[in-house]
């Protein structure tokens, strides 16, 4: 008896009135349609070509904000970017973030890192204003820990600029941070290692992979920019404590 009931609410629950497709859902799979048919147009061999398999050239580490999509805004194809996205940009010590990171690098190979943040984040606004978010507390305390170790610099920022530039100087310090996050990591230095061992002839790139890029991007011009940031002078600074490479 009890199958039976489970089975008639199980075949009225999926009947074909209650699977009718969302309005909004439909014009995202008749846009999928259209786009498969323009790039078979233009491409026919491209989805066979996807299909067997994918070595990107950058890992991409960015901002969840929908008005970042980052491979139109760097000009990529699809298969040219392995991508990881969360609020605020962030590389800590967690679970998903490692797991991508151990994926790209010690896999994939990419021999470039991007982590790109933007101006405008509702992450580190929030994180400056000190606001209580929820469980994002716990999760946008890694941008207060940026904010505390330059402090300083942000303030002088903020009486000499006003909170704006304090924010977009936020922005900066943060993505420099995650990117000084990412050279800690074991799987990054035991890549960084291994290509150093490999005679400069032989290599397939003439630098130490991966290299890790510092980006920022203007959503209000569309600007993507590289930041002024030498990070072989950190990894100098740093080497006594963290050992990197």
């Amino acid at each position: 008896m009890f199958r039976r009931s489970v089975a008639t609410f199980t075949g009225e629950f999926f009947s074909a009135r209650n699977c009718a497709v969302d309005p909004d859902l439909s014009r995202v799979l008749a846009n999928n349609k259209e786009w498969v048919r323009q790039t078979n147009e233009m491409n026919p061999d491209f989805f066979k070509s996807i299909a067997k398999g994918q070595s990107p050239k950058y890992l991409y580490i960015g901002c969840s904000d929908s008005r970042v999509d980052p491979g139109k805004l760097m000009g990529m194809d699809i298969g040219d970017l392995f991508v990881h996205r969360n609020v605020g940009n962030l590389c800590p010590n967690d679970l998903n973030f490692l797991s991508v990171l151990e994926f790209a690098v010690g896999v994939l190979k990419v021999p470039h890192i991007i982590v790109c943040g933007h101006y405008d984040c509702g992450a580190v606004r929030n994180s400056a204003a000190n606001q209580m978010s929820g469980l994002l507390d716990n999760w946008i305390r890694n941008i207060r820990d940026v904010h505390r170790l330059h402090e300083p610099e942000i303030r002088e920022v903020r009486e000499t600029e006003g909170e704006e530039a304090a924010l977009r100087r936020l922005v900066e310090k943060n993505v420099i941070e995650q990117c000084l996050n990412i050279f800690k990591t074991s799987v990054v230095q035991a890549r960084r290692l291994e290509t150093s061992k490999i005679p400069v002839e032989d290599r397939e790139y003439e630098f130490v992979t991966p290299r890790v890029h510092a980006c920022v991007f203007d959503p209000a011009d569309g600007i993507l920019k590289k930041l002024d940031v030498h990070f072989k002078t950190e990894i100098e600074k740093y080497r006594h404590i963290y050992d990197l490479m």
